[in-house]
């Protein structure tokens, strides 16, 4: 059976949601992050970066969340998470490339300013930017990332986990979500999805 490591509020959750939909067996392991759990031995050695997700297998250890996700769509082919066709395949991951290359840092800007600069009045600028860059992201997604009720139109792939849990973010990060009616869509059509509702009951996605 795999594990996945995760804690909540993060984008691991979005494994979760994967793995649900997959139908795919799994143990969620939480990683305390209170603690420091993610920067301490024994997690270390499952991923040096100590951040969350990490994804245990049969086949070895993933830690980012885009390969994770793919690697799940993979084992269960049946479930239909990812396209068979090649310009399909490209558009879930283009989405998901910019979740991780731009949506994901604008948040993290918020409260991890350290990663980019050692000034406090650095980090206060990067947290008070956050609503801005995130609004942004926003529209971009709106605009030219949804399709359809899910990214790619009317069928679901592990993209749409992805999001989904970027969405739970919103709110916290000062984005006027109702200014965009397809992102609102979205992030209803989601919360449905039995998926979604076991990782809200387990505490690994909050909102």
């Amino acid at each position: 059976m795999m594990k996945i490591y995760y804690a909540p509020g993060t984008i691991a959750s979005a494994a979760i949601m994967a793995l649900e939909e997959a139908a795919l067996p799994y143990e969620a392991v939480r990683v305390d992050f209170k603690t420091d759990e993610q920067r301490k031995e024994p997690y270390l050695s499952l991923n040096p970066k100590g951040r969350v997700p990490v994804l245990v297998s049969t086949d070895g250890t993933l830690t980012e969340t885009g390969a994770i996700l793919e690697y799940i769509a993979d084992r269960a082919p049946d479930a239909g998470l990812a396209p068979k066709d090649l310009a399909g395949l490209a558009k879930m991951r283009a989405a998901m490339y910019y979740f991780a290359s731009t949506m994901h840092p604008n948040h993290a800007h918020k409260l991890r300013g350290a990663r980019w600069s050692d000034d406090p009045d650095a980090w206060k600028s990067m947290t008070a930017k956050v609503p801005e860059t995130m609004t942004a992201s926003c529209a971009f997604v709106e605009e030219h990332v949804l399709q359809g009720p899910f990214i790619l139109g009317d069928d679901i792939s592990v993209a749409d986990c992805y999001l989904r849990t970027i969405c739970s973010w919103l709110e916290g990060d000062g984005v006027d979500v109702s200014a965009f009616p397809k992102l609102t869509a979205f992030i209803a059509t989601m919360t449905e999805r039995s998926s979604v509702q076991k990782a809200l009951n387990m505490g690994a996605l909050l909102a």
